[in-house]
């Protein structure tokens, strides 16, 4: 399970004395533990999934990512550095990227198993992505493929 590899390198990390990997795996714990409490809200006891940690871990490179945009515009090397460090870490968890090709080869077979003919279809088929290939695709760059694919 996703959750027993964040905890067994944090271990790893800590006996390392690893201080910025030790922080950034907190940080990943903390966010989990933040949405198991949520979900608890909503019934689930047992916890988040792992395709629920997955999103978790991309958003969360989503957010480093447009902070070292907004570091770079202020030349703070130092802070991009710090971000990008923690993009490494986070990202170790995440499932080999799929290539371009890849991903319109999937949005393809997805369209034709949910039977998608039209933008009306959309969500179907993002629902069904997200199902299918959680942590393995950029699905704002697969939003676009699919419109491209059922607008014309």
């Amino acid at each position: 399970m996703l959750r027993d590899d964040i905890k067994n390198t944090l271990v790893e990390a800590m006996k390392n004395k690893d201080a910025e990997k030790v922080n950034t795996l907190r940080l990943v714990q903390a966010a989990i533990k933040q949405k198991d409490i949520d979900a608890r809200i909503k019934g689930v006891m047992d916890g988040v999934d792992d395709a629920t940690i997955l999103s978790l871990l991309q958003g969360m490179i989503k957010q480093r990512k447009e902070s070292i945009e907004m570091y770079q515009k202020g030349n703070r090397a130092d802070l991009v550095a710090h971000e990008q460090a923690e993009i490494d870490v986070i990202q170790a968890f995440l499932p080999k990227q799929m290539s371009a090709q890849e991903v319109e080869e999937a949005i393809k077979a997805i369209i034709a198993e949910v039977g998608a003919s039209s933008m009306k279809d959309m969500g179907k088929v993002m629902a069904a992505l997200r199902e299918k290939y959680a942590g393995q695709m950029d699905f704002g760059a697969a939003s676009g493929i699919i419109k491209g694919l059922l607008a014309g």
